[in-house]
């Protein structure tokens, strides 16, 4: 293992390849929305017709009375749009496929889990893991995510705009988690290549995960992602969090850390 400081690191290391991020494009029903009361009806019933859809054009369904239910639109693989008036439980939208899900309301733990593409907006608060061990896609959260938001994340992009809980990132592989306000103990520990941006206050670092400079392209990528999730923000009042690289290898010194 080469000594020497994260920033040395960096620039010998190879140059990290960022994501082209597009800006989504609303989604138009070509249907009348199909609303679905699961104060009448269930959530295997709704997500059974949910599965169904084949025709790959954006179809609306409105989700009334879902009262704190788990698991509601999971494993969605069309590019549908659901609305869900009210708070959800856990599991919101996991691994979803290319489907638009709206949570007009809170969330419970692991919303957007696994999630592969798509977009999930949260238009309230989100409970603990938000977006865990997701690949791609994105996701907005308005309000606060408690702990370990975006823990095993592999690649996807998440922008809270409020602040996060503690180890949040935590072995966090790739894609890009923007925190518009604070963020909790030990973030990003054991990270390994993926980006994190704070706007506030960070309370305390995790294992391995340092400051680094933020670069031309760094401002870039946030700031369309910025643009992408509605945060008027602006890019420099960002720092930028990512991988010292020291426990890549087992090494002797750094024994304390693993």
């Amino acid at each position: 293992m080469k000594n020497g400081t994260a920033d040395l690191m960096e620039a010998r290391g190879p140059k990290p390849r960022l994501k082209r991020v597009a800006k989504p494009k609303p989604s138009k029903p070509t249907e009348k929305a199909r609303v679905v009361d699961l104060g009448k009806s269930t959530v295997r019933a709704l997500n059974a017709a949910l599965h169904e859809i084949t025709v790959p054009e954006p179809a609306l369904w409105k989700v009334k009375n879902p009262r704190g239910a788990h698991a509601i639109a999971c494993g969605l693989q069309q590019p549908v749009m659901v609305e869900i008036e009210g708070p959800v439980g856990y599991y919101c939208a996991g691994m979803n496929q290319a489907a638009t899900v709206i949570v007009k309301g809170n969330a419970g733990t692991g919303v957007a889990e696994n999630m592969m593409s798509g977009f999930v907006h949260v238009q309230g608060n989100a409970s603990q893991s938000a977006g865990a061990t997701a690949h791609g896609g994105l996701l907005v959260i308005d309000g606060d995510a408690s702990a370990r938001c975006g823990i095993s994340m592999k690649g996807v992009d998440i922008v809270v705009k409020g602040s996060v809980g503690h180890l949040s990132a935590f072995m966090a592989q790739s894609g890009n988690l923007v925190v518009c306000g604070d963020a909790g103990e030990a973030l990003g520990d054991s990270i390994y290549e993926a980006r994190i941006f704070v706007r506030g206050k960070v309370t305390d670092l995790g294992a391995d995960c340092v400051e680094k400079p933020m670069r031309a392209e760094h401002r870039k990528l946030l700031a369309e992602l910025l643009e992408r999730a509605g945060v008027a923000a602006k890019p420099e009042e960002f720092r930028r969090y990512g991988s010292a690289r020291k426990l890549y290898n087992f090494h002797i010194d750094h024994a304390g850390e693993y």
